[in-house]
């Protein structure tokens, strides 16, 4: 039987606009419209080809659908279930990440999204202990992680797709360490919002929160220190 906690709404995120919203804000309709990057072709350099891989967060398979394209046996892991409706040809697991428990080593665990940066600690640490419980001893962690000025150079925007554009607006201060952070996706039948706490960090404060989690930065993987990969330690 599904928790019934995973129906909830996360407190302090919130999403409008048409179709199923996420309990943290996200919309699945505008998800299944985001363009692949080359977030596929940094993760198949940065680990052996054919790995299992533990996905947190695959939303509508963004990444899942590139990866198993790759070779990789993917089990792609989101708390909605509309979420992952969408996703096609990997096992598919439906929970919080920072409840989840599968009893499982995988070669490799995948932390996108900029998940790390949950404006919870208790979250955050629930995260990387997910990562940590699940990631085969002599296996890689990979974490995206936000840009140094990310809640910073605000506001901006971008195109998105051919016919989007994305606008972070807001980065608001709410707590200590924390921002509200506000962005808004415009198409041309349809604009959405989602509203999401998020904990800025440095390279510093990054490492010592996988090092908390009993995991150690191995390397990171794109010049501007979004992907970072990290090995399992002893605590």
């Amino acid at each position: 039987m599904a928790d019934e906690r995973q129906n909830e709404q996360r407190e302090g995120y919130r999403g409008t606009g048409p179709g199923a919203i996420t309990p943290d804000g996200c919309a699945v309709e505008m998800y299944a419209r985001l363009p692949v990057n080359d977030e596929p072709e940094v993760i198949a350099a940065a680990v052996p080809p054919g790995a299992s891989l533990l996905e947190l967060g695959c939303g509508v398979g963004r990444m899942t659908h590139p990866l198993l394209e790759r070779g990789f046996r993917v089990t792609a892991v989101d708390e909605s279930a509309e979420m992952l409706a969408r996703v096609r040809g990997a096992r598919t697991v439906r929970s919080p990440i920072e409840r989840l428990d599968l009893g499982e080593r995988f070669d490799v665990v995948l932390l996108a999204s900029f998940l790390i940066h949950a404006g919870s600690l208790d979250v955050r640490r629930g995260l990387l202990d997910a990562c940590r419980r699940h990631v085969a001893p002599d296996g890689w962690v990979l974490i995206q992680r936000e840009g140094e000025n990310w809640q910073t150079n605000v506001p901006r925007e971008r195109p998105l797709g051919t016919d989007g554009l994305v606008r972070v607006a807001s980065a608001t201060p709410v707590a200590e360490g924390v921002n509200r952070v506000h962005v808004e996706y415009e198409f041309p039948d349809a604009r959405w919002t989602q509203t999401f706490l998020s904990r800025p960090m440095d390279r510093a404060e990054f490492e010592q929160a996988l090092a908390e989690a009993g995991l150690a930065v191995d390397s990171y993987l794109t010049e501007d220190r979004i992907w970072a990969r990290a090995r399992p330690v002893a605590v």
